[in-house]
Formats: structure tokens, C-alpha cells, sequence
């Protein structure tokens, strides 16, 4: 018999009366079956708006119950949820309504900013309140109703979500029901997810990680989503502990943070059944530290927006997790190929390509990059890994950060791991400058949580790698400069030394 493949079959058990999202405040907390029923309700509403079947609406929200309500209520109507960065400045968001070609755009009341870019772009604008009940509601869509929504089908896009624009301007990724509601269930089931945990949500809902890695994968195993409207490094460990949360998922700088702040902070040294850590590398002597002040074990997995999300991932112990992999794939097919698209054998270096039920179809509008990314009816990911031979992926950066230094590569993330094995070194990140002999020189910025000096750091650096390797340069900073997805900006870095002696 075939499995139920739209999100409208995502909640472990929509009749249930156990939480299914908390707020991080504790005013509000509602059940699976509350869950169910507003969806249902707003879903129905929503089919009365004049949109039809397959038409965008951009969600301009915090994170909170507005927005995750929402991401599940417009594809239940048939509509596609676009949920988008409320910290853009108008003509950001002016750019990215424009790209999604949004039909209405969600957002709270005050935001004027918000309606004067739909207004200019013709697109109505509709306002979300809660109620003290934690009944979401949304203004200004009209009062006609179609009725009951009709089943959406697996094929139909459910999400518009971005890239996270390392690379250049970030690009629009339709993902269909099937992709995120089949992304969700492998996450709960690689993880063992039960009834009985509780995920403290830390990262942004406008993005696959915090989405569907950190919420909608715990409603998919009968879980409840603590959900904050920020990450309060502060606030962390006593919201943890207060909703008796199980685990976490973050970046690695949001891992270092804690870390840094663990003892004034008063956290708990024991209490969390996992740590999960994606979206880029976490270097093994962070890991280390996580697991020995956290008192949990720390599993490294590796996403991208393109496939919902997972791609691959440690298992959690006691099954063997490899340091410095991100481990096996998780309802995905994993080749690593080279420049031609030929598949390597194990062991052999190349770009890491993908295939499965939860990898997209397609960038929104673009052809070309659609032909520059598929191969064979495989992913091209733009990253460089290694398969060994029971199938654990190692990463060793992305193609277009890798510097060339008179035709040496260099990885920026290989180096990054090596300065975080200094003990004064809080976090690091690696770059490329111009260089009249090599074409790019390799640069460091660090950030310490001991005193060291610059040539200390170069030397601990040159002890470890090779001469091609180890930065010229390396600047002490107080901070690194952050995306709004949380990753290390790079060419922010290169841009502000670029000029520099």
C-alpha cells in the first residue's frame, strides 16, 4: 500500500492531545489536534481568497506559531508557502516578492515597510494575529470559502525557499509536498525521534535547517517544537531546561556561542539526548568540547536547501559515527563525480551529487541553472567530498571557496579546523586575497577566547599543514561576520582585507 505523501499527513497523530508547539514564552501551547483543526480551518479560508491552486504567498513573519501554522495551512489550501527574511530592508524584500512572483503577502500589523512593497508590486496584503487561545488569524483575506480544501497532490509545491546565497544571489527552490513531508520522516526516523522529545528551535523558519530539520521533523515523530521568536543565547539553557527540551539542531557558530557563554550561563552538563550540528562544518575540536561540557553526543549532518533539507547524517550512538564525517545518506543517493559527471570510485576525491524522493526538480525560473546543476538526473551539490567504502561522506569545502594559490587548492575549511585545535582560538574562518605571485593568498580572521598573538597562531598553523596552506596573514577580530542562515560570510572577509598589506 502506498504511504501518504502530502504534508497534510505530517502530524505523528492529528487527534492527540499532547503539545505540538510551545511557545518559548509559555503563554501559548497548543495540542496536535488544536494543530490540526486551525489548519484545517485556515486552510479552508484560504480557499475562498481568490488565489488559486498553485499560486505563491510570501510570509513576511518572526519565527513563532504564526509562521509554522501558516507553512502548513497554505499547502493544505493548495497555495505554496514562501516564508522570507522579515529582517530585509524594503528593497530586498521588494526583490524577493518580485522573484517568487507572491500573490499576497503575510505579515504582522505596524509593518509598513512590508506594504509598501506589496502595494508597489500589486499584491494584497493580509496581517496574522494570535489569539490568547493560540488561534492564528489572518486579516484581509475576504470571508468567501470554497468549502473543505481539497487533497493536494504529492507533486504539487508546498514551499518556495532560498538558497542561502553563498554563492551569488540566492535562488528560489520549489519543494513539493513529497519532498519535505518524506525529508521530515528520514530525519525523525535517522534520529529515533519520539513522542517524548522536545526540539528547542534556534534558527530561522525562512530556511530548510530550522524548518524542516528542527520543527516540522518533531511533528512528524509526535513531538512538541519549543519555538522562541529569537535565538537568546542568554535565554538558551533556561528555556531548555524550563520546557524540558531533549535536543537541539544549530550551526556552528550558534554551538560555539554556547560554548563560549556554558559557565556564566549556568548549563546544565548533562539533559540533552543529542546535539545536532549542520549547515557547515563543525570543526572536531568544537565537537569535542560540545560533547564533554554538554555531557550529550554531538552528530554532524550535512543539508542543502535543493534536497529539503538532509542529505546525509551521523547516526546517534550507539551506531558508529566517524569524526570529520557527516555520514551516510538519508533518503538520498550519494555519488561523488567528477568535472565531466562520471562517477569515482570510493576513496577518490570529486564534486558530491545527489538523487532521491526529497531532492527538487528544478530552480524557480532558471534554466541555466538548472542545466549547470543536473547531470544524469543527478544533483551537482557544489561541494567536494570522499565516499568511503560503507558509505560516509567526508566534505572538504565548497568548489567556489576553495583558494588557488599558483595552482595549489586550498580549503578554507580544512584550515579552519586545524587553527580551531589552538586552545586560544574561539572561531576562525579562512579566506582568499589577491597576490601579484600566487593569483590568491590564504588568510585568516580568529576569534580568541585566550591571548595569543598572530605569529603564535602561524606557527601552530605551519606545524600542521603544508607551506601552500597555512595562511600569510592572520587578523584578530572581536567577531566574524555572520549570514542571516548563520554561516561564516567569507567574502565579507576577502572584501575588507582585500586592500590590505
Amino acid at each position: 500500500m502506498l504511504q501518504p505523501t502530502t504534508l497534510t499527513r505530517l502530524l505523528a497523530d492529528p487527534t492527540s492531545a499532547e503539545p505540538a508547539i510551545i511557545a518559548a514564552d509559555g503563554t501559548v501551547a497548543i495540542s496536535y489536534r488544536a494543530l490540526a483543526d486551525q489548519v484545517e480551518r485556515l486552510a479552508s479560508r484560504l480557499c475562498g481568497s481568490g488565489l488559486r491552486t498553485g499560486d505563491p504567498v510570501a510570509l513576511v513573519l518572526p519565527n513563532g506559531l504564526e509562521l509554522l501554522v501558516l507553512c502548513l495551512a497554505l499547502p493544505r489550501a493548495g497555495l505554496i508557502a514562501a516564508p522570507l527574511n522579515p529582517s530585509y530592508n524594503a528593497g530586498e524584500l521588494r526583490g524577493f516578492i518580485a522573484d517568487i512572483g507572491a500573490l499576497a503577502v503575510v505579515t504582522e500589523e505596524g509593518r509598513g515597510a512590508v506594504a509598501d512593497c506589496a502595494a508597489e508590486l500589486a499584491a494584497p496584503i493580509w496581517t496574522s494575529s494570535i489569539e490568547p487561545s493560540g488561534e492564528v488569524r489572518i486579516a484581509g483575506i475576504g470571508s468567501g470559502s470554497r468549502g473543505a480544501a481539497a487533497e493536494p497532490n504529492a507533486d504539487d509545491v508546498a514551499l518556495f525557499l532560498h538558497t542561502s546565497g553563498t554563492g551569488g544571489h540566492p535562488k528560489v527552490v520549489p519543494l513539493t509536498h513529497a519532498n519535505v513531508l518524506l525529508s521530515a520522516r528520514h530525519i525523525a526516523g535517522h534520529y529515533g525521534l519520539t513522542p517524548a522529545d522536545r526540539s528547542l528551535v534556534v534558527l530561522p523558519l525562512f530556511h530548510g535547517h530550522g524548518l524542516i530539520g528542527a520543527a516540522l521533523s518533531t511533528l512528524a515523530s509526535g513531538g512538541a517544537v519549543i519555538l522562541p521568536a529569537r535565538f537568546s543565547a542568554s535565554r538558551f539553557w533556561r528555556l531548555f531546561r524550563q520546557h524540558g527540551a531533549t535536543w537541539y539542531s544549530a550551526v556552528p557558530t550558534i554551538h560555539q556561542i554556547l560554548l563560549q557563554r556554558a559557565d556564566g550561563d549556568e548549563a546544565p552538563r548533562s539533559g540533552a539526548r543529542f546535539i545536532r550540528s549542520c549547515s557547515a562544518p563543525l570543526a572536531p575540536a568544537v565537537l569535542g568540547e560540545l560533547e564533554r561540557r554538554f555531557g550529550a553526543p554531538v552528530v554532524e549532518a550535512y543539508g542543502l536547501t535543493e534536497a529539503s533539507h538532509q542529505v546525509a547524517s551521523n547516526p546517534r550512538p550507539p551506531r558508529p559515527r566517524r569524526l570529520g564525517s557527516v555520514g551516510f545518506g538519508t533518503g538520498v543517493e550519494i555519488a561523488i563525480i567528477d568535472a565531466g559527471g562520471r562517477h569515482l570510485p570510493t576513496h577518490n576525491a570529486g564534486e558530491v551529487g545527489i538523487r532521491g524522493p526529497t531532492v527538487m526538480r528544478g530552480y524557480l525560473n532558471s534554466r541555466a541553472a538548472d542545466a549547470a546543476t543536473f547531470v544524469d538526473g543527478w544533483l551537482r551539490t557544489g561541494d567536494l567530498g570522499v565516499l568511503d567504502g560503507d558509505g560516509y561522506l567526508t566534505l572538504s569545502g565548497r568548489i567556489k571557496d576553495m583558494i588557488n594559490r599558483g595552482g595549489e587548492k586550498v580549503s578554507p575549511a580544512e584550515v579552519e579546523a586545524v587553527l580551531m585545535g589552538h586552545p586560544a582560538v574561539a572561531n576562525a574562518a579562512v579566506f582568499a586575497v589577491p597576490d601579484q605571485k600566487y593569483g590568491e593568498a590564504v588568510e585568516a580572521a580568529v576569534v580568541l577566547k585566550a591571548d595569543a598573538d598572530p605569529e603564535a597562531l602561524r606557527s601552530y598553523a605551519r606545524e600542521r599543514l603544508a607551506d601552500f596552506e597555512a595562511p600569510k596573514a592572520i587578523r584578530i577580530v572581536s567577531a566574524l561576520p555572520i549570514n542571516v542562515t548563520g554561516k561564516v560570510d567569507r567574502r565579507a572577509l576577502a572584501a575588507r582585507y582585500a586592500l590590505a598589506d
